[in-house]
């Protein structure tokens, strides 16, 4: 049996992964999905202390799963918690250099957009299927009704956690990583590893492996089982 802790990206909740969950959990493994906090003055630094603590109720080491957003959460929670983790897993994301913010890593014209947003509405909520779509996090293969009720429960990010980054530390290469590539081919993540491209060139390691998972950025929704087969041969 293995122990995984599943926690989900920008606006998502723990429901988001329940299928995934139930999976693993049919295979004999322990399973726990991480809800996320959205108080007003959340930052990319209270969701490596809420990893942490969710963390600290685990026994054995925990496989750490982190989708989209909170990628670079879990890649500093791994350089702080070592010893808790057995390994790392980056489903369709990968961990950013210190102190980078997740808006950080988008087109100028997606930052100001962006920025606008937080601006009017004190928040980022989730925006919809065809937003989603054009700014590269595909929705494909999402049955309707399931995005419709994933965005119905959705919470707005608060700005600290969109323009704020992560301390990170020192990475240990006897944790082993692997990187679920969901929306991107697993050849492109080698050009940009070799293109030095921050959030993918520290992924040149020998600790880091390229798993493919051909669907869009939301495997835990279009491809569960799919996604927890991968994460089942990690443990």
């Amino acid at each position: 049996m293995t122990s995984y802790l599943l926690v989900p990206g920008f606006w998502i909740d723990a429901t988001a992964w329940s299928a995934v969950a139930d999976d693993l959990r049919a295979r004999g493994h322990d399973v726990a999905a991480l809800d996320l906090g959205h108080e007003p003055g959340a930052t990319a630094e209270t969701r490596v202390d809420e990893v942490l603590t969710a963390l600290g109720d685990a026994g054995d080491p925990v496989v750490l799963v982190a989708h989209s957003g909170a990628g670079p959460v879990c890649a500093a929670v791994a350089e702080r918690a070592r010893g808790r983790l057995a390994h790392l897993v980056f489903v369709d994301t990968g961990p950013l250099p210190d102190g980078v913010a997740q808006i950080d890593f988008t087109p100028p014209d997606a930052q100001a957009a962006t920025r606008a947003t937080l601006a009017g509405h004190g928040a980022l909520p989730m925006p919809a299927r065809a937003e989603l779509d054009a700014a590269g996090s595909s929705t494909a293969g999402v049955p309707d009704a399931v995005f419709d009720d994933v965005r119905a429960r959705s919470v707005a990010e608060p700005p600290g956690v969109v323009l704020t980054g992560a301390r990170r530390g020192t990475p240990d290469p006897s944790l082993p990583k692997t990187v679920v590539a969901c929306s991107f081919a697993p050849d492109d993540v080698r050009e940009l590893i070799d293109a030095g491209v921050p959030g993918f060139a520290e992924m040149g390691g020998p600790e880091w492996t390229i798993v493919a998972l051909p669907t869009g950025h939301w495997p835990m929704l279009s491809e569960p089982s799919g996604l927890a087969g991968v994460l089942d041969g990690l443990g």
